[in-house]
């Protein structure tokens, strides 16, 4: 719960701010609305993506799943952006912001002055050295700061309401300023609605509950497929975090309200971006202040460590799956040191800016919890629930959100489409670049197979490659004679008919099954796989044995190579003969041992 809270929890340091710049004096019902919604909407559509996706892929999964093929893959890179769009930049934001609040510390004002962009660059380095350390050592330091801050922030909520016992005139101030704005109740809560949107940042922390749920310990009696006791305590972080978050949203926002000027949270005031900080100096003193200000500033720094371990979590569940990464991506220390370095540039890029990354922040975040919320949606609606519709009105309010701050702030999408432009041609050149592996997980021959082969003795193996197509005798007997001319295979040579089936093409890996079958005098093997080619290739090398090589006859294609090349990319069909052949030589370097590819026609 703490490694997620040092990103939902740090939220503190500035979202009161926050949201007494947006609502003003009525920024304790807006908040109040946030936390709402964050009870009884984000919590509920995120207890059942942890049902749904129980081993750490988040609502990206159930997404994936309810469509298929390409448009699934794609959903998912564009997912994935707006993922590394709020995971990034809540590294980025977050160290951004410690760093302004050391900078802004009485004690240290006069020395950091101007260094904002070179203590925030050292924050993250800092941030990924911890990374690069071990992931359990991250899981420590987030339980001892998130304790020490929400001590910390108690104290001040604590001493704020006694300063509010004594001056209980700052009560009248603040109705009189509310209804200032509006004289109906139903106007002011009109109002809320409006401006809630812009309190989005407080929702921060659901996703990364969700990803990091490898880490939740779950019961004896639980197994991969149905990790009950896992699922039942990774609720129990989430309603945690939720409880205490939404606790201290609205007690917060009450006493920063109350007691500070409205003239401290603009830009330049002394309580911009730091409400609670500047409450915390003015009553209770330097020292104290100082105090809180270097537990602020550690989990706002480490604010980055939940995402981080949200991204190491869900980008080596997909992108090497789909082909669209190297395989060393499923390693933490090499990702790590991406994630690193992209998180430095951004914050060259905006110069340590925190305002010029929130629109960033809170369209990522805000888009990560519409497609949850869609997602169990139609979860619920295709098992006819009862939820279907609360669910739906859910979906509804969280897409109303996403798009007023999209409008209100278009700068989040401009980012969120960088990285999703990035990743999609950092993945379409490594789906390229690996398209000639063998791409199997495994070979599978069921006992039809296995019992036509031990019939068929006759070495070295031929097979011929055949579209399926017919399954006649007269059909396979039009195929033999044809295979015979066109790929010169000799009268007398016994052979077996090979088809290849596609399932999924825009799989990646898949296990190839085989079955057999006789039909009349001809023997056929037949394999399913997600590309035709790598099928063949991985067959050939799963059936040679300690003999000769086997032997596979095929025909050349009459398409131009242009079109082979993107049906080879896309379909999984393509040029079969060369790249069979290349498969098979960059996967068995050594010729005698190397399965034989003759071509004709």
């Amino acid at each position: 719960m703490c490694l997620t809270g040092v990103d939902y929890f740090s939220t503190l340091g500035y979202q009161p701010g926050i949201a007494a710049l947006a609502a003003g004096a009525l920024s304790p019902v807006a908040t109040s609305v946030l936390v709402l919604l964050t009870l009884f909407g984000a919590f509920p559509v995120y207890a059942r993506v942890a049902q749904e996706s129980p081993h750490g892929e988040g609502s990206v999964s159930m997404l994936e799943r309810l469509l298929s093929f390409w448009p699934s893959k794609l959903l998912v890179l564009v997912l994935l952006g707006f993922m590394a769009t709020d995971f990034i930049i809540t590294i980025t934001l977050s160290a951004a912001d410690a760093s302004a609040h050391l900078i802004e510390n009485p004690f240290f004002k006069s020395l950091l002055s101007g260094q904002q962009i070179a203590v925030t660059v050292g924050l993250v380095a800092l941030l990924g050295a911890v990374f690069l350390r071990g992931f359990r050592e991250a899981i420590g330091i987030a339980v001892v700061l998130v304790g020490i801050y929400l001590v910390l922030n108690s104290v001040v909520v604590v001493r704020s309401f006694v300063e509010v016992a004594h001056h209980p005139e700052v009560w009248t101030q603040w109705h009189d300023a509310l209804f200032r704005q509006q004289s109906s109740p139903f106007g002011l809560l009109l109002i809320a609605l409006l401006v809630f949107p812009k309190l989005a940042l407080g929702l921060s922390g659901f996703e990364t509950g969700v990803a990091v749920m490898p880490q939740v310990r779950g019961a004896a009696a639980d197994t991969e497929a149905s990790p009950v006791g896992r699922i039942a305590n990774a609720r129990k972080l989430l309603l945690s975090a939720a409880l205490i978050m939404s606790v201290f949203l609205v007690l917060t926002s009450l006493t920063t309200t109350l007691l500070i000027p409205p003239a401290a949270f603009q830009a330049g005031g002394a309580a911009n971006g730091r409400a609670l900080a500047y409450l915390a100096h003015l009553y209770l003193g330097e020292k104290f202040g100082t105090v809180y200000d270097f537990s602020t500033i550690a989990i706002l720094w480490f604010a980055g460590a939940s995402a981080l371990a949200g991204l190491l979590n869900i980008v080596p569940r997909f992108l090497p799956r789909y082909g669209m990464a190297p395989e060393w991506t499923r390693r933490q220390r090499p990702l790590v040191l991406i994630f690193g370095m992209l998180a430095l540039l951004i914050t060259l890029i905006f110069k340590a800016d925190v305002d010029a990354q929130g629109g960033a922040y809170a369209t990522g975040v805000l888009v990560l919890m519409t497609s949850a919320s869609i997602a169990v949606t139609i979860a619920a609606f295709r098992k006819r629930e009862w939820q279907r519709f609360p669910f739906a009105l859910i979906a509804l309010i969280f897409l109303y959100t996403t798009v007023a701050n999209s409008i209100e702030r278009p700068d989040g999408l401009f980012i969120a489409s960088f990285f999703i432009l990035a990743i999609l041609a950092v993945s379409i050149a490594s789906r390229i670049l690996r398209s000639f592996e063998v791409r199997v997980s495994s070979v599978e021959l069921d006992e039809s197979a296995l019992s036509l082969l031990r019939e068929f003795r006759v070495r070295p193996l031929r097979l011929v490659s055949h579209y399926p197509g017919l399954s006649t005798p007269q059909e396979y007997h039009t195929k033999e004679v044809l295979a015979r001319q066109l790929a010169h295979l000799p009268e007398d040579a016994p052979f077996l008919f090979l088809e290849v089936s596609i399932d999924d093409a825009s799989e990646f890996s898949d296990v190839v099954e085989v079955s057999g079958v006789k039909i009349g005098p001809y023997f056929i093997l037949r394999a399913r796989g997600s590309s035709v080619p790598n099928t063949i290739a991985a067959l050939l090398l799963h059936l040679r044995g300690n003999g000769a090589p086997p032997q596979v006859y095929m025909r050349w294609s009459d398409d131009s190579p242009l079109s082979l090349a993107f049906r080879f990319l896309l379909e999984g069909r393509g040029d079969i003969p060369p790249i069979t052949h290349e498969i098979l030589r960059r996967a068995e370097p050594d010729k005698q041992r190397r399965p034989i590819v003759h071509v004709g026609g």
